[in-house]
């Protein structure tokens, strides 16, 4: 049986290679659902400050680099970066004494994104492969974490939130675009479909859950905000072509699932570090 991660880079990997054909990236689970999840996240000024593929190759389900922070000369990572999009715009927040890094387990989508890098002109950008779960930078070593509908992917997310929690710098924030889910009574076969179809891939955690683990790893300030919330009538062709649509099922589900900016800072350790100290005596 395939793994998840098999069936994301076999995802990813095929929406590279329509990006490189000319094509605009297909989610994989039809033009219905990248359209609802994904249309709309960058503004023009956004788009025409990037080469047209890495727009073709976005399958986000929000736009971090509009709602994040970030500052000159800091250091930005994207988690899942895909194409490069939310990279390059963040490079260019960032100016030229930052870095934005991007980390991806795709060879297709980390080639189609070095590729915009070079025609971007920018030299602040490093592109990285490796996995979530396993991020290939230093403890403390960036100052903001951005991701945009990766995190759900996961199939170990407490590990991937606890990897974000050690490569960021004190004071550093977690600023993530992602699936969630309100309520958990939502009936399995009707939330494994729905997730389908939202994510294109199951694993969207529900809004308190993903409050816990991020706190559990010890983040602090923790927010979730609703961005985009999905109605039953988006997916209603998705879930009847599943023989899930009647009447009672669509109103179990109706405003459930949406897109969300996920908040979290990791606590500056000189102050913990400071009233472990005499200095607080």
């Amino acid at each position: 049986m395939d793994t998840i991660k098999d069936i994301v880079q076999e995802k990813y990997g095929r929406a590279a290679l329509q990006v490189r054909a000319g094509h605009k990236a297909d989610c994989g689970c039809g033009t219905s659902c990248c359209g609802t999840i994904t249309s709309d996240l960058y503004d023009e000024s956004q788009a025409t400050a990037i080469p047209a593929e890495a727009m073709l190759a976005s399958l986000g389900c929000g736009n971090p680099t509009a709602l994040a922070e970030m500052k000159p000369g800091e250091v930005v990572l994207d988690l899942g970066s895909g194409g490069g999009i939310d990279v390059l715009l963040s490079a260019r927040r960032v100016g030229p004494t930052g870095k934005a890094y991007g980390l991806d387990m795709t060879d297709e989508m980390l080639a189609l994104a070095r590729e915009n890098q070079r025609n971007a002109g920018l030299t602040n950008v490093e592109f990285l492969k490796g996995e979530i779960e396993h991020i290939p930078l230093p403890d403390n070593s960036v100052d903001v974490i951005i991701s945009n509908c990766v995190i759900n992917l996961s199939a170990d997310k407490d590990r991937a939130i606890a990897e974000a929690f050690r490569v960021l710098k004190p004071g550093g924030r977690l600023a993530v675009s992602d699936i969630v889910v309100r309520g958990d009574s939502v009936p399995e076969p009707v939330r494994r479909s729905m997730e389908l179809w939202v994510g294109c891939i199951a694993g969207a955690l529900e809004e308190d859950s993903y409050r816990e683990k991020l706190t559990h790893a010890g983040f602090e300030s923790v927010d979730v905000e609703p961005t985009r919330i999905y109605r039953s009538d988006d997916a209603r062709h998705f879930l009847d072509e599943a023989g899930l649509s009647d009447e009672s099922v669509l109103a179990q589900i109706d405003g459930r699932f949406m897109s969300a900016f996920v908040r979290a800072q990791k606590p500056v350790a000189t102050a913990k570090a400071c009233c472990a100290s005499t200095c607080c005596a």
